[in-house]
């Protein structure tokens, strides 16, 4: 499959042709030769970006997606459907698999991976069914006693009409609650973007980690500069990804995030699998210690976890002048 390029990325583009050029005439030495100048490139280039730009990374279309995730995390994975409500909706996915010969439950954001495949699944906004069919499989979990996993890869739920008239705000809080009480480990992936109450339904968690480049933000930088600055220039939006503070590093120091797994040379598009296969290692970590404590231990550590959230340390970092 071609690579996509970001604007700030194509010192790689001609790296990457000369390296497959190589790969195809077998001149290992010369591929061994480029691939420790692309390591060094990307890393330089990664090196330097700002909020702005590793929001890009964190979109970037070639990036995993929670089904590709997932294949790559479990075997035997049954995909689920439905919300025995109103229908399915495919910007969520949801089902039952094994993670070591473990069975755990999945839920996570489906953003697409063709134009066609992301229009159907509406770029990863799920509507209120799609929330519902989550929250299906959280309490189908809780009775089956499987730990969950939650990936999150969302700008966040879809505002239409008709997420309104089928209720987006019960169903979305309806999730908030199923996770804050279900009697078993939960575990949440920050894959790429987490934006607003979309992502924030897949997020509450025992353990949450984040990759390298992710996000995760009340709101997108193009939604709060039209709010505070009345403008979506490039400036206005670049400056409002700075102020959220909604990049992987500030969610660790935050308190947000407990783990930053750290992405190949580039990003995690560059290497997918082995992105997710680090992301893998620590959700089996999180998991061996969750694992050993009871219900009512991981509803009480839950519930002091979510209240940490938002204290002194957090007022300190917010510096909403910096938007205006």
């Amino acid at each position: 499959m071609p690579r996509s390029y970001l604007d700030f990325e194509e010192p790689l583009r001609d790296l990457d042709r000369r390296r497959e050029a190589a790969a195809l005439g077998g001149d290992d030495a010369a591929v061994a030769l480029l691939d420790r100048e692309i390591a060094v490139a990307a890393r330089a280039i990664t090196r330097s970006l700002g909020a702005w730009q590793r929001l890009a990374l964190a979109r970037h279309p070639d990036r995993p997606t929670a089904i590709e995730a997932a294949r790559v995390l479990c075997t035997d994975f049954v995909e689920l459907h439905g919300d025995r409500c109103f229908g399915d909706d495919p910007a969520v996915v949801a089902g039952l698999a094994r993670r070591a010969g473990r069975p755990i439950a999945v839920v996570g954001h489906q953003r697409g991976r063709d134009p066609g495949d992301r229009v159907r699944r509406n770029f990863g906004m799920a509507r209120p069914e799609g929330f519902r069919k989550a929250q299906r499989v959280f309490d189908l979990a809780g009775r089956m006693g499987l730990p969950i996993l939650t990936i999150v890869d969302t700008q966040g739920a879809w505002p239409g009409t008709e997420s309104e008239e089928r209720g987006i705000a019960e169903s979305i809080s309806g999730c908030l609650a199923a996770l804050a009480g279900v009697p078993v480990p939960v575990v949440g992936a920050i894959l790429g973007e987490g934006g607003s109450g979309g992502a924030l339904a897949f997020a509450v968690a025992d353990r949450l980690l984040a990759l390298e480049n992710g996000c995760l933000s009340v709101i997108t930088p193009e939604g709060c500069a039209s709010i505070l600055d009345r403008t979506r220039t490039p400036e206005g939006v670049a400056r409002a990804a700075e102020s959220l503070r909604m990049g992987a590093d500030d969610l660790l120091r935050l308190g947000i995030a407990d783990v930053v797994v750290p992405e190949p040379d580039g990003g995690a598009h560059r290497d997918p699998d082995a992105a997710v296969q680090a992301l893998g290692r620590e959700i089996d970590r999180a998991l061996a210690e969750l694992s050993s404590l009871s219900a009512e231990d991981l509803r009480a550590r839950r519930d002091e976890r979510l209240r940490r959230l938002g204290g002194s340390e957090l007022a300190v970092l917010v510096e909403p002048e910096r938007v205006c």
